[in-house]
């Protein structure tokens, strides 16, 4: 198997934030091995880059909700916040920023709100 799929780890509560955002239930993050490639979707939002471009991974959480639920820009950098949960979340590093999402810079990261955000670290470390 070369391709592992990453839901999103849902919090029923915050579904009035989401589903304008057009976020559905295979949303999530697929990582590809084969194919060298890393890509997470979020409603109309979609990011993709080869595997070689993640530099590091940190499990976060809990976070407070107003900056971690929802398709959003980090308050601290430019990093974008693909999120349907506050309890715990994979921030992704990248070597190489990733075209822009939102905002008016690439991203230089990408926090994902997954069911597994272990198992999606130890597939994405080198």
């Amino acid at each position: 198997m070369t391709e592992r799929f990453f839901p999103y780890d849902v919090d029923r509560r915050w579904l009035g934030v989401l589903a304008p955002l057009g976020l559905r239930a295979g949303h999530g993050v697929t990582v590809d091995v084969e194919n060298d490639r890393l890509v997470a979707t979020f409603g109309w939002a979609k990011v993709t880059t080869s595997l070689s471009n993640v530099d590091h991974t940190d499990i976060t959480g809990p976070h407070r909700w107003y900056t971690a639920v929802g398709l959003r820009l980090s308050f601290a950098d430019d990093g974008l916040t693909m999120g349907t949960n506050h309890r715990l979340g994979l921030c992704i590093g990248f070597v190489d920023p990733v075209r822009r999402v939102i905002g008016l810079k690439d991203h230089s990261a990408l926090w994902v709100s997954v069911a597994d955000p272990e198992a999606l670290a130890e597939l994405l470390s080198p």
